[in-house]
């Protein structure tokens, strides 16, 4: 039996994914390293897989200081930060953590739009502070049930969202880059059409080059002064300058939000809006689901080591 491949970990994400990893493999932990250039010119001959998250990058920069690196196992659905192109090039695999987050990232949604539109967030600190008694009845919010719900990117997350907002009978259509056969939702060929016929607007989409801040003025502007936001894909999407100018001038009813585009950057002038819900990234952030996300994260490297098939691979 020879000796362990060797994977390096750029971030601490979860003990219990460190755990895992080094029991099955000869771990490197990137994080740890006071010198990170000069530990990965000393092991780079030694790794030959690479843990990353959303949090990191992995450009060709790091890539190319990996000579014998051949897979990148992604803690994450989202794999905008991985250099795919790079990863193409030499023949490295790359996979991701699909569908075990559906749920738990389909319920955020719901909430954010239930404690967006009813402002509960804001509700909440209204009573904490002892304002009932002293100012009386909380003023008037919105309604989700019935509502015009549209979906950027009818994915795995966006059917598992247009599903649970059924529960709720609200109209459900999408936008996607092309119509999906057997869907029962109207499908609409442009964001600001979806938008126009929407009183709810969710983001599931993938960041990509065509995705990005596609949801921007015009399509904000057609939500309109009572229309609503939410966005749990990736923080570009949106323009986020331009939706902080839209729920100022109050042009949009409100938002939540559990990604921004310079992440852990979130715009001072959202702080205080009383219409807005503010996460730090946290769609997948339960223990269940992010056991099964290192669960699956690990069983891709061990398919790709033991020359199997992996499990979700995504190039």
């Amino acid at each position: 039996m020879g000796p362990k491949p060797g994977v390096l970990m750029l971030k601490m994400m979860m003990p219990y994914l460190r755990d895992s990893l080094e029991s099955k493999f000869t771990l490197y932990p990137l994080w740890e390293q006071s010198d990170k250039e000069g530990y990965l010119a000393q092991n780079a001959q030694s790794i030959r897989g690479l843990v990353t998250w959303t949090g990191s990058t992995v450009d060709a920069e790091l890539i190319n200081k990996l000579p014998k690196l051949e897979i990148v196992s992604a803690f994450s659905v989202g794999v905008d930060k991985v250099d795919l192109r790079k990863c193409k090039e030499r023949g490295i695999a790359v996979t991701n953590t699909p569908d075990v987050l559906t749920d738990d990232c389909a319920d955020l949604a719901i909430a954010l739009l239930l404690s967006s539109m009813r402002q509960v967030c804001a509700a909440d600190r209204y009573v904490r502070k002892g304002c009932w008694p002293k100012l009386g009845q909380y003023p008037l919010t919105y309604k989700m049930s019935g509502k015009r719900l549209g979906i950027v990117g009818l994915g795995r997350i966006g059917m598992a969202v247009a599903k649970r907002a059924e529960a709720f009978s609200c109209k459900i259509s999408y936008f996607a880059r092309s119509e999906k056969s057997g869907v029962p939702y109207k499908f609409y060929d442009t964001v600001l059409e979806l938008a126009n016929n929407s009183d709810m607007l969710v983001i599931t989409c993938a960041l990509t080059k065509e995705t990005t801040h596609i949801v921007g003025r015009k399509v904000l502007d057609a939500l309109g002064p009572e229309g609503f936001l939410v966005n749990i894909a990736r923080g570009p999407v949106v323009d986020e300058q331009e939706l902080v100018k839209a729920l100022i001038e109050g042009r949009l009813g409100g938002a939540g939000l559990d990604v921004f585009e310079k992440e852990p950057q979130v715009p001072q002038e959202l702080w205080n809006m009383d219409n807005v819900v503010l996460l730090p990234h946290v769609g997948s952030g339960t223990w269940d689901t992010r056991r099964a996300m290192a669960d699956l994260a690990v069983s891709n490297l061990e398919a790709h080591f033991a020359g199997k098939p992996l499990l979700t691979p995504c190039n």
